[in-house]
Order: structure tokens, then sequence, then C-alpha cells
């Protein structure tokens, strides 16, 4: 189901739960309301349409990739980008790597370590940040 998307600024400061197998109904509502917004946007987290739990979602050429529980565990290559965001108003600078490697289940809760460059790596480390309350 296609979610509001979330613009309190208390709300998004706060640190995502693990995500379980309970939560599948936010990757539903996640793929849901990218689709609604994929003019505009290339990533969600899960608190950006209310719920607290870790699971992003990443448009990856033309397919949009679910990351439950996603852990950046390396990084390399720091540069500062600015980047907007669906749930604020203004752009602002953000420290990026050109180069990660992350962590993550599926939505099949299967686990998955990947490496990640560039526009994707990108888009990873802002949901991410989203998830640990970070807003850019």
């Amino acid at each position: 189901m296609q979610r509001d998307i979330v613009k309190d600024r208390t709300f998004l400061a706060r640190k995502s739960a693990p995500a379980t197998v309970d939560d599948a109904a936010v990757i539903t509502d996640l793929r849901d309301t990218l689709a609604a917004h994929h003019d505009d946007c290339v990533g969600m987290a899960g608190n950006m349409i209310g719920s607290l739990t870790r699971i992003i979602i990443v448009t990856m050429g033309e397919e949009d990739v679910v990351m439950v529980n996603p852990v950046i565990i390396k990084r390399s290559g720091m540069y500062l980008t600015k980047e907007g965001c669906l749930s604020l108003e203004d752009v602002t600078r953000a420290k990026r790597y050109e180069n990660i490697t992350v962590a993550w289940q599926d939505d099949s809760f299967r686990r998955h370590v990947t490496g990640y460059s560039g526009w994707v790596a990108q888009i990873i480390q802002h949901e991410v940040d989203h998830l640990d309350g970070i807003l850019v």
C-alpha cells in the first residue's frame, strides 16, 4: 500500500529497530510508495513511510532492491556531495564514500554481503543514515 512521506524531523531522527519476518508489510509498502515516487526518488527507508524498522529500498538500474537490516561494514574513497530527500525540503551537504560493502538480508531474509560503488553506494548510504536517525 502506498504510504504518505513522513516529514516530521523528530520522528525521522529516531533510530530504527531491527526488522523481522513480521515486518513483511513494510516491504510491500516501501515498494508501492517508491513506485509512486519513481519520477523524483531513487530510494526510501522504513521511517520515511512511518515504520521504525531497518528496511530500505534502492533503485539499482531497472530493479528496486529491498535491503533488510543493512549494515555498512566497509567504506573507502570519502567525498563531499549535496543531496535532497523527499522527507526534507532542503538540499544539504553530505559525506559519502565511493565504495562500500554492505551486510544485509533480502526480502526472504537470506543474508548477503555485497560491494557497491558510485551512485548506488551513495543512495544506500543516504538510506542507512535514515535508519540511524541521521538527516542530511
